[in-house]
């Protein structure tokens, strides 16, 4: 039996409404289509997590279209990953997509195990030639994360941001860092406050840590985690949002976000399994804001309200990034607190 894959009204009633609308547009024209790709997720975490969520959404996507037939297994503990990973193998998926931050060797083993299936993992490290079947990805959203850093950075009147987040790991630090860059073109002087609170999902440890901040003199806090918001929206403070757009939720409170868009790795991941043309490879480029995996969220109740200055260098900045002009900085290395 797989891992508990969650079946819930939601999943059902989502799930059977694509069915009837690839029978009802498609008809005839299905019998002539690649089959879909059996395809597996399997997550540390639960797929409402922000990271993962967008994994989960552009999978959800390709299902709907008839790419792939997925299923899912969520928190699923480090420890227990290989075993997950083996039995989505030994059940037939030909692709296997997931995070291995916490199991990357064991990971790594079970792949070599399964060379017909192809495994696509948010890492860490980089692919191995000698393990042809596992490709790795991440998300680089640094373009989008340093534009909501401009924004930030226009908006502070005390000079003093907060920033949470959950383990300063490669992945975490360049978005970090790309922020506070960003927030630095509008004003050098800037400080900042940064934490880590040594969870990917601890809601009321990421908002007393933010409480701290704000006690410290943050007046906008950077949200990579959930419960950052929270805290902003109870003190009357702004916040900035990271890979998912949450200003639906905090209406007065965040003002922008960089938002990760899963859909070109995956894509480019099916497109290689069904040509058989997969191979290790390092997907990470295809979170890039040229590609489309990336982009800063609309300002939406706070349009009118950041200054025009901003505005005008964000708009300046991504034109140059798409086109290639300018680049943001990559730096995974762990940032810390102005001195």
């Amino acid at each position: 039996m797989l891992h508990t894959t969650r079946t819930s009204r939601r999943t059902f009633l989502l799930t059977s409404a694509a069915a009837a609308l690839m029978v009802g547009l498609t008809g005839a024209r299905r019998a002539f289509a690649a089959e879909p790709i059996k395809t597996a997720g399997i997550y540390t975490v639960p797929v409402e997590q922000q990271w993962v969520s967008r994994i989960h959404k552009a999978a959800v996507t390709a299902q709907e279209r008839g790419d792939i037939d997925y299923s899912f297994s969520e928190n699923v503990s480090n420890t227990d990953y290989a075993r997950v990973l083996r039995e989505y193998a030994e059940a037939g998926n030909t692709l296997i997509i997931g995070e291995v931050f916490g199991a990357e060797q064991e990971a790594r083993e079970v792949a070599a195990e399964y060379p017909e299936v192809a495994f696509l993992m948010g890492s860490s490290f980089k692919e191995d030639p000698a393990l042809p079947n596992f490709a790795v990805f991440d998300n680089y959203i640094q373009d989008a994360s340093y534009l909501s850093g401009i924004i930030a950075g226009s908006m502070t009147e005390s000079g003093n941001i907060g920033m949470v987040g959950g383990f300063p790991i490669p992945e975490v630090n360049r978005l970090m860092h790309a922020f506070m860059a960003g927030a630095r073109e509008m004003n050098p002087d800037i400080t900042f406050q940064v934490s880590f609170i040594g969870s990917w999902f601890d809601p009321p440890k990421a908002k007393e840590t933010a409480f701290a901040m704000i006690e410290n003199g943050a007046d906008i806090l950077y949200a990579e985690r959930f419960g950052v918001s929270d805290a902003a929206q109870e003190k009357g403070i702004l916040a900035i949002g990271n890979v998912i757009d949450t200003q639906a939720d905090y209406p007065e409170t965040v003002v922008a976000s960089a938002i990760w868009h899963f859909e070109p790795t995956l894509d480019k991941a099916i497109a290689e399994v069904q040509a058989g043309t997969f191979t290790a490879a390092d997907y990470g480029v295809y979170s890039f804001m040229k590609e489309g995996g990336t982009t800063l969220a609309p300002l939406g109740t706070f349009e009118g309200k950041v200054p025009q200055e901003a505005l005008d260098l964000v708009a300046e900045r991504e034109a140059a990034i798409r086109d290639g002009s300018f680049t943001v900085e990559i730096n995974d290395e762990e940032p810390t607190s102005s001195s």
